[in-house]
C-alpha cells in the first residue's frame, strides 16, 4: 500500500473524535473457488492457482472467461478480492455481478472499465428491477486496482442495496416501492464474473480500441466465500423471504449510519464522474428514488 492509499485508509477509519465503528458487513472467510463457483464458458481461459484459492481469468483474441456461482440467492452479503489487468486495458470489461433469470430480471452489477495506461481506473455500478436499468453511476478509484487485491462487495436486504469497496460505500439504492420503483425482493439471483471485450462502448464510449498486441490480459480473484441466503428451490426461496433472521436483516444493516453516510458522500464529492440522477438529457424528471438514495 502506497502513501496515498495509506493516508485515505486512515481518514476513512477515524472520525473526529477518534474511532467509529460502523455496522460493517462480516468479514469473508476464504474458500476455494471451487466450494461456491463454476465455469461457465471458456474453462480453458481460467487458470487456478494453489488449489483454487486463486484463480486468473484471461482474455486473448479468441475468448474471454466467465464464471458463477453454484447457487442462487435471495439477500445476502456477496464479495470478491480481485486485482484488474494490468497495464493498457482499453477495451475491456471486468465484471461482477449478481443476476435473476426472469425476462424481467434483476440485477446488480460492478463492471470495471479498461483505460489506456496511465488514465484513471473507472468503476460503474447499475441496478436492474423488473428487467429496468439505465441507472448507471461512475466513480474513478482512489488506488490503482492493478498492483494489489481489493474487496468489492454487495450487501442485499429487504430494505436497500449498498456496493462497498474496501468496506467503503459507493453507492446506496433503497427500497421505494412507495414510490413506485420496483426493487429485487423475490428472485434469487446467482452470483457471476467474467472478463470480456466490450471495446465497441467501455473506453471513451468505444473510442478506444483493445490493443491485442498486449494481450492475454489477466484478472486475478481469491476469496470466493458467499454469505447469502441459499434460495436454489421454491422451498428454500420462502424460507428465505420470510424468515428474517439472518445478520443482514437486523437493524443495524437496514440504513448506513452517519459515518458511512459521510463516508458516501466523500465519494461523491471527489471521484464520482457520473450519475443518472444528474443526467437532464437522460432524465429531464429526477427519478424518484434519487434524493432517498442521496444522489442528489
Amino acid at each position: 500500500m502506497g502513501i496515498k492509499e495509506l493516508f485515505v485508509s486512515l481518514m476513512l477509519s477515524y472520525g473526529s473524535f477518534g474511532y467509529v465503528f460502523c455496522a460493517l458487513p462480516r468479514k469473508p472467510v476464504d474458500v476455494p473457488f471451487q466450494k461456491n463457483y463454476v465455469t461457465t464458458w471458456a474453462a480453458d481461459h481460467i487458470r487456478y492457482i494453489h488449489g483454487g484459492s486463486r484463480v486468473q481469468l484471461v482474455l486473448d483474441k479468441h475468448s474471454g472467461t466467465g464464471f458463477q456461482s453454484r447457487s442462487s440467492y435471495l439477500f445476502g452479503h456477496f464479495s470478491m478480492r480481485i486485482k484488474m489487468v494490468a497495464g493498457d486495458s482499453a477495451g475491456i470489461v471486468t465484471a461482477f455481478y449478481l443476476s435473476s433469470q426472469s425476462t424481467e430480471h434483476d440485477e446488480i452489477d460492478f463492471e470495471f472499465l479498461g483505460n489506456r495506461t496511465g488514465q484513471p481506473h473507472i468503476l460503474q455500478t447499475n441496478v436492474f428491477t423488473g428487467g429496468k436499468g439505465d441507472r448507471e453511476q461512475r466513480i474513478y478509484l482512489w488506488f490503482d486496482p492493478t498492483k494489489h487485491f481489493h474487496t468489492y462487495s454487495v450487501l442485499w436486504n429487504m430494505y436497500h442495496i449498498v456496493f462497498f469497496v474496501d468496506n467503503v460505500p459507493i453507492r446506496i439504492f433503497k427500497n421505494s416501492k412507495d414510490l413506485g420503483v420496483r426493487y429485487p425482493f423475490n428472485q434469487p439471483m446467482k452470483i457471476y464474473s467474467s472478463l470480456w471485450n466490450a471495446d465497441d462502448w467501455a473506453t471513451r464510449g468505444g473510442l478506444e480500441k483493445t490493443d491485442w498486441s498486449k494481450a492475454p490480459f489477466v484478472a486475478s480473484y481469491s476469496s470466493f466465500h458467499v454469505d447469502g441466503c441459499d434460495a436454489s428451490s421454491p422451498r428454500s426461496l420462502w424460507v428465505c423471504n420470510t424468515r428474517g433472521r439472518s445478520w443482514w436483516d437486523q437493524k443495524a444493516f437496514r440504513d448506513l449510519d452517519g459515518q458511512q453516510y459521510r463516508r458516501l458522500k466523500w465519494v461523491r464529492r471527489k471521484y464520482t464522474i457520473y450519475n443518472y440522477c444528474t443526467d437532464r438529457s437522460r432524465y429531464p424528471n429526477v427519478p424518484p428514488e434519487c434524493a432517498r438514495n442521496r444522489d442528489i
